[in-house]
């Protein structure tokens, strides 16, 4: 007795258009603004932290991923977060004068990286809440060893205490958070002419919202 099986060919998805860059560009430009507020917001709770104000960066660490999982889950292409996430540094520096400076551009193409490798895994093909934590929880763990060599950290006694607090950032703001965002503007209708909206409506037999 013979068993088959049959395999679904997976969808080919049609290139870069246009309107995914214009909204890449867009998608910088707005986070870029919002970055530059949690700046503030990382400056007045380092204030209000006193002693402890140093470790204020870690608690919001994740509100810088939000770009990168919401452009690669509305866009679902290669390399969309990270293209994000390096537009709204440039928003950051050049626009607004981030005193981070050009190294900022670094930290976000790592930060992207880190947030779009649990998408490219799967293939572009799983949006579902495990693969936005992961999301979350890889873009800070990979912007931490980084700012870990910039300044100093490790070897120093709040080392776990620093990585614990920025990864659980990581999961709430820069996974969970943007998984709730996206989820919010697939119910409006504003991205349905985009992957988002077509996998919506024609579902790929292989991904998972």
């Amino acid at each position: 007795m013979t068993s088959h099986s049959t395999l679904t060919p997976a969808r080919k998805r049609p290139a870069l258009a246009l309107k995914d860059l214009v909204l890449m560009v867009v998608l910088g430009v707005v986070f870029g603004f919002l970055y530059w507020v949690l700046v503030q917001a990382w400056t007045g709770l380092s204030i209000l932290m006193g002693p402890a104000g140093d470790l204020a960066q870690h608690f919001l660490i994740g509100g810088w991923l939000l770009v990168a999982p919401i452009a690669v889950a509305i866009i679902r292409r290669p390399f969309v977060g990270i293209i994000a996430e390096v537009l709204a540094s440039v928003i950051e520096v050049v626009f607004l004068g981030s005193a981070v400076g050009p190294i900022l551009f670094v930290s976000a193409a790592i930060q992207g990286l880190g947030s779009e490798i649990p998408f490219a895994l799967r293939g572009y093909r799983s949006f579902g809440w495990g693969t936005f934590a992961l999301s979350g929880l890889l873009g800070a763990g990979l912007v931490f060893l980084f700012s870990a060599f910039r300044f100093g950290w490790y070897g120093q006694e709040l080392f776990v205490l620093r990585l614990v607090l920025q990864l659980a950032s990581g999961l709430i703001l820069g996974g969970l958070l943007a998984k709730t965002i996206v989820g919010a503007l697939a119910k409006t209708g504003v991205v349905d002419n985009f992957a988002i909206g077509r996998d919506r409506i024609s579902p790929d037999p292989i991904s998972k919202v």
